[in-house]
């Protein structure tokens, strides 16, 4: 299929099928916020250093090469709203299946779940603000944003009220109830995920015939662009002298990114456009696999002396 046809495409996706997967990832949110503690981010002032690394290259470095990335790739590969989405999947703070990636790659949970905290905070201002730069700096991507006038101020009021609110209940929760968050942490972690799941394979199933046309177009981009996000983790991390332990959870965190956040606002923002959709939605499916190809890969290789002792980290379920 020509590239420039998936913008013809018009996608199966109403607004139940929005408002359910908003939602969805306020309640994953709120679930993840209940392994939250103050100490989480107090671990960030005491040790600042690996989740500091990690989020410059999240929020500085994965964005700034995703606009190169877009301007390098042919233009019979890659058309505008590809490109656009992915800036916007760049500028997405890390997913929620960070923190397990990193248990089972046998990484350091306490950097991979600060980082988790303090990139959805941060995603309020720096989401809006990277989409907003990079996408107007793209001389492809720049007439979209003048098409759908995008408020950036829009943009952050949507992340806040998915983001921010279910982080600060799910926060104040385990503070002022721990008993309670240790009791519902583990069904409602499932429950929303179940939720979450079922909204998606629905969307999935009701486009199946359009996402079968068009996956394989997207599927080398993504497969380059996710490489690339988890390359500037490790390396950002490696040429910071950390930790073997502390480089695979900035990997990790960078490597996997909230795509359903980024979902969102294409149909929220964008209309549904069809290079958006597919490239977000297929990076949401990709980074689960390649999360666990390279957990793997890092679990198979010895840690240095040292640093065994301190191997084991444990995620709440």
């Amino acid at each position: 299929m020509d590239p420039a046809v998936i913008d013809q495409i018009q996608l199966n996706f109403n607004a139940k099928s929005l408002l359910g997967i908003n939602a969805a990832i306020g309640l994953m949110m709120l679930g993840v916020s209940l392994d939250l503690k103050l100490d989480d981010f107090k671990r960030i002032i005491e040790s600042p250093k690996a989740p500091a690394i990690g989020l410059f290259a999240q929020f500085i470095l994965l964005p700034a090469f995703t606009f190169l990335l877009t301007m390098i790739l042919p233009k019979s590969m890659l058309i505008p709203s590809m490109a656009m989405g992915m800036i916007l999947v760049a500028s997405c703070p890390g997913g929620n299946l960070s923190n397990i990636v990193t248990y089972l790659a046998k990484g350091n949970c306490a950097v991979s779940i600060s980082m988790t905290a303090i990139s959805s905070c941060a995603a309020i201002i720096m989401t809006p603000l990277n989409l907003q730069i990079w996408g107007n700096l793209n001389p492809d991507t720049a007439p979209i944003f003048q098409k759908v006038s995008l408020s950036p101020v829009d943009v952050f009021v949507t992340v806040f009220i998915i983001l921010g609110i279910p982080m600060a209940v799910g926060i104040t929760l385990s503070r002022i109830f721990p008993n309670l968050a240790d009791k519902v942490r583990k069904p409602f972690k499932i429950f929303s995920l179940v939720v979450f799941m079922a909204i998606v394979l629905g969307a999935l199933l009701a486009n199946w015939k359009n996402f079968i046309n068009v996956v394989g177009l997207v599927a080398l981009i993504v497969l380059i662009h996710n490489a690339l996000a988890l390359s500037l983790g490790y390396g950002s991390a490696h040429l910071a002298d950390l930790p073997v332990r502390d480089k695979r959870a900035v990997a990790i965190e960078v490597g996997i990114q909230n795509s359903a956040l980024g979902l969102v606002l294409v149909f929220n923002f964008f209309g549904g456009l069809g290079g958006m959709a597919i490239v977000v939605a297929w990076w949401g499916v990709w980074h689960i696999i390649s999360g666990l190809i390279v957990s793997q890969i890092f679990s198979r290789q010895a840690l240095p002396p040292g640093e065994e002792d301190t191997a084991t980290c444990t995620v709440k379920s």
